[in-house]
């Protein structure tokens, strides 16, 4: 790995900075996803619709251990971009190893908490009876693989922050083609089921998270620091967790309400479970897609925040709208024109609920991939900023509201009602983000000059 691939995100026109840096984040996060859609896709065409069910559900519970990885993440990405920005390398090679130690530490507890309590939170969502072993048995072996999802989202927030978009993307482009084959050679060749589903997962992510410590070792050591490096402090630690809690808490709470919301839906019945399975796999893979990109954004702005340059970052909000409308049209216009296509391509012969359900979800929520993208715009520079309680904020009104709604809505007009909360949710909390970021320190910065930095 060759030190040249850390870039400065504080110099050149934001525009084409974050185009640069960004693209090889999108397509990084697109690969990433396709352990999940393979995943669903693998057990609903070659297994059936309660395989898929099944896995879809597990899915919810997952998201809970995704949302503690992502904070490590986000956590030592943002002050390494920092303290990179600041050209204070001894300082940023102390968050790194800071962050490996105490996250070996989280997954440890959180791999009891696992096998003690998922059978327990798979009651609670009302798992049907016949998919609960399935979902059990995807569980159990998911947990088993925290380590590798802990440490590989580590290794790519820290190619992140040193400006290196692309050595996570070709990781991921090749572990998650792996994970394709793996899935269909262990579902049909070995007639493992959802097992085999769970183990290609595993494997995959076991070889790719290797590789990724390798590289983040190498790539630090190419940066030359005076003295030695301190291993541990428990004062870069507590920087790391201002933003590190606040963003666990945040995606810990979304996946508590994910996980509400799939046991109203699953009181609706498995064809609906089907549909929903099917149809959150295509929103998930363009929320996360843009979610990725408010990440970029968080580097973005926290390399110029440690730079001291302010007016970048509102420059960057305009160019990060510009660049994530750009990605948004040509994905909602697909997932309206092929609603129906989409959904069966994750279910064999779907029943008429499963089909329906799954579609109108896509009808009523992708519209509004134009307004929510523009809140993970302005999140990623909150984050960046670390202005955590205005992202906090704006992140559990969307939450409160999409549970909410989906409990009432439930009960008055079915399923439909449910997927209706998604946008009500999303509208409120981005007039809020919005507003947050109107208010950071850059907003006295109305005529931006970057040509002095560029």
């Amino acid at each position: 790995m060759n030190k040249d691939l850390n870039k400065d995100l504080t110099v050149g026109k934001p525009e084409t900075v974050l185009w640069k840096f960004c693209l090889p984040l999108f397509g990084s996060i697109l690969f990433q996803q396709l352990y999940n859609i393979a995943d669903s896709l693998v057990a609903g065409k070659f297994i059936g619709e309660n395989a898929l069910a099944a896995v879809g559900n597990s899915y919810e519970i997952t998201l809970i251990f995704l949302a503690f990885a992502f904070g490590c993440n986000i956590g030592c990405s943002v002050a390494t971009s920092q303290l990179f920005g600041a050209k204070k390398y001894k300082d940023m090679k102390t968050s790194v190893y800071t962050t490996l130690i105490a996250s070996g530490v989280l997954c440890a507890l959180l791999m009891a908490f696992g096998m003690i309590c998922c059978a327990g939170l798979l009651r609670i969502i009302h798992t049907p009876e016949e998919i609960w072993a399935d979902s059990k048995l995807y569980l159990d072996i998911y947990i088993l693989g925290l380590p590798f999802l802990f440490f590989y989202n580590i290794a790519t927030g820290i190619f992140s922050a040193l400006g290196d978009s692309r050595t996570p993307f070709i990781f991921l482009a090749a572990s998650s083609t792996s994970n394709i084959l793996a899935d269909i050679l262990f579902v049909q060749g070995f007639h493992m089921g959802v097992a085999g589903v769970a183990w290609a997962t595993f494997l995959c992510q076991g070889v790719s998270c290797a590789l990724a410590l390798v590289a983040v070792f190498k790539r630090l050591a190419g940066i030359p620091t005076a003295g030695k490096v301190q291993a541990f402090s428990a004062g870069m630690l507590k920087k790391i967790a201002v933003i590190a809690v606040p963003s666990i808490l945040q995606q810990s709470f979304i996946s508590v309400g994910n996980i509400v919301i799939q046991s109203v839906i699953n009181d609706c019945g498995v064809g609906v479970m089907a549909g929903y399975s099917a149809a959150i796999k295509l929103n998930n893979l363009v929320i996360t897609s843009f979610t990725t990109l408010g990440n970029g954004m968080s580097n973005y702005t926290a390399q110029n925040m440690g730079a001291g340059i302010l007016p970048r970052v509102r420059a960057g909000f305009g160019a990060g709208v510009k660049m994530i409308w750009m990605i948004c049209a040509p994905l909602v216009l697909l997932y309206l024109a092929c609603a129906r296509l989409l959904v069966t391509f994750f279910i064999h012969d779907p029943s008429a609920l499963a089909l329906a359900s799954g579609v109108q979800f896509l009808y009523i929520v992708a519209p509004f991939y134009f307004i929510v993208s523009v809140k993970l715009v302005a999140d990623g520079i909150l984050r960046g900023a670390g202005r955590m309680k205005q992202f906090m904020a704006a992140t559990f009104t969307d939450l409160f509201l999409r549970v909410a709604l989906a409990e009432i809505l439930a009960g008055q007009v079915g399923y439909i009602g449910i997927w209706c909360a998604w946008p009500i949710g999303w509208t409120i909390a981005t007039a809020l983000s919005v507003g947050f970021y109107r208010k950071g320190p850059w907003r006295a910065q109305m005529k931006i000059s970057v040509e002095k930095n560029g």
